[in-house]
């Protein structure tokens, strides 16, 4: 079992909790995490981070694939269970082709195949009309946390020194 995280995670990181200028430790401890086969995410959200030309990008591209890993055959196995839970859960259609075609559902398939952790910002919503990472992991009972929860507990310490 590893934590597969979601972009949402990096993102408000570098932009709110975590920035690169003034935390660096959490972003050391994400690739130490990561070395120690606890922590990945998946080459789409790799692939959303490194559009952008900003820290976070350098940071991401340093990382490479084996932090953000390919889709391999056991995800491609997994992926019509989580394909075919969405379409009968009667979400929007345009609900249903988006979540289909962006990273969330490569993020939840690859949890499934994997039975690794889901860590996210999101939180479930009883709409229709978007599809939540929560909603989709409940239903097929992945396991899911959000970024505080998991720091906690892995009892990551970011300690100011002298």
């Amino acid at each position: 079992m590893a934590y597969l995280l979601d972009a949402n995670v990096f993102i408000q990181a570098k932009n709110l909790q975590y920035g690169f200028d003034f935390c660096p430790a959490f972003w050391e401890w994400l690739t130490r995490t990561h070395g120690a086969g606890r922590l990945y995410s998946i080459r789409q959200v790799g692939d959303e981070l490194t559009a952008g030309a900003d820290e976070l990008t350098a940071w991401a591209e340093a990382q490479g694939d084996g932090f953000f890993v390919p889709t391999d055959a056991d995800v491609l196995t997994a992926a019509p269970a989580v394909s075919g839970w969405v379409v009968r859960q009667g979400f929007d259609p345009a609900a249903v082709n988006t979540f289909l075609q962006v990273a969330d559902f490569w993020l939840v398939a690859a949890a499934l195949a994997g039975r690794h952790t889901v860590v996210t910002h999101e939180v479930a919503s009883p709409t229709l009309k978007r599809i939540k990472i929560p909603n989709v992991c409940v239903g097929l009972g992945i396991e899911f946390m959000n970024p505080y929860q998991m720091l906690r507990k892995e009892q990551a310490r970011f300690v100011l020194g002298g």
